[in-house]
């Protein structure tokens, strides 16, 4: 059984910083693309960043770039999402997802399984 499991949201203020943290268990992880999506309140979920198999290459949606940078430790089966500069837009409910691909994507529909998700509230 695939399970991924999120930690390392809350509550910080504009301009702060979060780690957040995704366990994988129940699969091959290092064969896996690995992303991070979120969701706000009445919004759609949306791509935030994704990150090879191997680690060698990323993708970040724009507004996230130089401010977020997703890394994977595939000795632990984790891939964590380092976010600096926070704004109050970047408040929603955050989810690790994977991809059983070799190419990067920015699509939910590429991603086979998909954790709970952590709240991450950015307050002005």
């Amino acid at each position: 059984q695939v399970q991924l499991v999120e930690s390392g949201g809350g509550l910080v203020q504009v301009g702060g910083s979060l780690r957040l943290s995704c366990a994988a268990s129940g699969l091959t992880f290092s064969s896996y693309a690995m992303g991070w999506f979120r969701q706000a309140p009445g919004k759609e979920r949306e791509f935030v960043a994704a990150i090879i198999w191997g680690g060698r290459s990323t993708h970040y949606r724009d507004s996230v770039k130089g401010r977020f940078t997703i890394s994977r430790d595939n000795a632990k089966n984790t891939v964590a999402l380092q976010m600096n500069s926070l704004k109050p837009e970047d408040t929603a409910i955050y989810y690790c997802a994977a991809a059983g691909s070799t190419h990067l994507s920015d699509d939910i529909r590429s991603y086979d399984y998909w954790g709970q998700g952590t709240q991450v509230t950015v307050s002005s």
